[in-house]
């Protein structure tokens, strides 16, 4: 799927989502148990005029010709507006979220594009109007994840969301936001900061092409791309009737670890979570209690354990010696003269690459798994 179709796909399916989810798992060769009676797809023809035949259009290839020339010029809109254009199956697209069951034909992207690879994501979510208490967890589990080279996705919504993005991005890690808007329509408002944050420390991303308003159905649809990102969603705070609890129910049908933390007994924002736990939800009371359970447990970082040497350039480049055992985001900061913005960034690219890696405590060492390119 080349990006104007995955473009002009997106623009059909803003009206007609059944179906759009019927052509892309067709596309996939997936199964669609939904929709059995789509016509088949004619040798060479191309997808945008066999989605519009499959909505019955009268003439599909002139409906086909109307949404490219609508792709052009929303890709070129997004352009202007500091937004990359990510397609299904473009090799950036993050291959978690092209296996759920309905991937978006494309993700919009303010930020590091890059980072939508990475290899680990837990999502934290819960409840907007948290508890001061839920709030300090939160940022704890952001924090120790962040710490651990975990990417923290979210909602960027009020509460729980923004506490887990601040704390990860405070601590000198990376969060991705999934916007139940376009990204030139943020919502709410009142983050606009914390999205910019965002983007220059992970990135901020949404299926909606650019001018789609918050509209209250978005909210549900936003759910599955958290959790498609994601290795694991943990619900902080939740009611009985939060949308966290879509958010699980969406990780559980997608093959996700669906994570809870405990809370008081009675009426309150833990009613959700203690359902999860009975359904058999992992129970974390920490980081370590989510990094245990994927397996993630960071290197040990006990005094005497060996390190591998920085690359003898690197070391120039980070302004440390090459014997270095290990080395801060801070002490890198000093020693370059850099903005702490261009060290997290440049670190994360390293890290990315396999050069570096997360020893735990803020600090890291040369890769011992280095990848040679």
């Amino acid at each position: 799927m080349i990006l104007h179709e995955a473009v002009a796909l997106s623009l059909f399916g803003a009206t007609r989502r059944r179906l759009l989810g019927a052509i892309v798992r067709t596309w996939l060769a997936r199964a669609i148990p939904e929709v059995d009676d789509l016509p088949p797809r004619l040798p060479d023809e191309p997808l945008v005029v066999w989605a519009c035949r499959c909505d019955l259009t009268s003439d599909p290839d002139a409906e086909a010709d109307v949404l490219a020339g609508r792709a052009a010029r929303t890709l070129a809109d997004a352009g202007r507006r500091g937004q990359t254009a990510v397609g299904l199956g473009d090799p950036n697209y993050p291959a978690p979220l092209a296996e759920i069951p309905d991937p978006p034909p494309v993700l919009w992207v303010r930020g590091s594009v890059e980072m939508l690879r990475w290899p680990r994501m837990v999502a934290l979510v819960g409840a907007r109007a948290a508890t001061p208490g839920g709030l300090v967890l939160a940022a704890h589990l952001a924090a120790g994840l962040a710490e651990a080279g975990v990417v923290v996705v979210s909602g960027l919504a009020r509460g729980i969301d923004s506490a887990a993005h601040r704390a990860a991005i405070d601590r000198g890690g990376a969060s991705i936001g999934v916007l139940g808007s376009s990204l030139d329509r943020l919502y709410p408002a009142e983050h606009r900061d914390l999205a910019e944050a965002l983007a220059g420390q992970g990135a901020v991303v949404s299926e909606h092409v650019p001018g789609t308003p918050p509209l209250p159905f978005h909210f549900p649809l936003r759910n599955r791309i958290i959790s498609g990102l994601s290795s694991a969603v943990v619900v902080v705070e939740a009611s009985e009737k939060s949308g966290s609890l879509i958010t699980a129910m969406a990780a559980a049908e997608q093959g996700r670890e669906v994570m809870a933390v405990p809370g008081p007994v009675g009426p309150g924002r833990h009613r959700g979570g203690h359902a999860l736990l009975r359904d058999g939800a992992t129970l974390v009371e920490g980081p370590d209690d989510v990094l245990a359970a994927l397996a993630w447990l960071p290197p040990d970082a006990r005094p005497g354990r060996s390190r591998s040497a920085l690359e003898p350039a690197l070391a120039r480049e980070l302004g440390l010696e090459p014997s270095a055992a290990d080395f801060s985001v801070d002490e890198v900061a000093v020693a370059t003269g850099w903005p702490m913005a261009r060290v997290n960034a440049r670190l994360a690219t390293l890290e990315i690459e396999g050069r570096i890696q997360r020893i735990g405590g803020g600090r890291f060492m040369g890769s011992r798994n280095r990848v040679l390119t």
